[in-house]
């Protein structure tokens, strides 16, 4: 896996209740402008990838596409995820400083 340091942060995002996961959650806590920062595997499905760039670009929230769904799925402790929603302002600042960097 690479830059482990993005999955981590992910995984400690699920420990402090600040992420949620799959794609009705993450496009319920976009539309509830819970969410920071959007995260979408690469790998995911050009209906998804599409639904959430237009979706974030909307509401005006980071969206980011990362990682394959076994990745994002394994670092957040759940089977495969396609997406993922961070809700922690200071935990998406730090991811984003990071997917900017790698």
């Amino acid at each position: 896996m690479r830059n482990d340091r993005i999955l981590s942060l992910l995984g400690l995002a699920v420990k402090g209740r600040n992420l949620v996961s799959g794609e009705f959650s993450t496009e319920k806590a976009v539309k509830a402008g819970k969410a920071e920062l959007v995260i979408v595997s690469s790998d995911a499905s050009d209906n998804t990838k599409k639904l959430f760039t237009d979706k974030c670009r909307f509401y005006n929230i980071p969206f980011y596409l990362y990682g394959t769904k076994a990745e994002l799925g394994m670092a957040i402790g759940k089977d495969v995820r396609s997406s993922v929603a961070v809700m922690d302002k200071g935990l998406a600042e730090a991811i984003i400083k990071r997917l900017e960097d790698s």
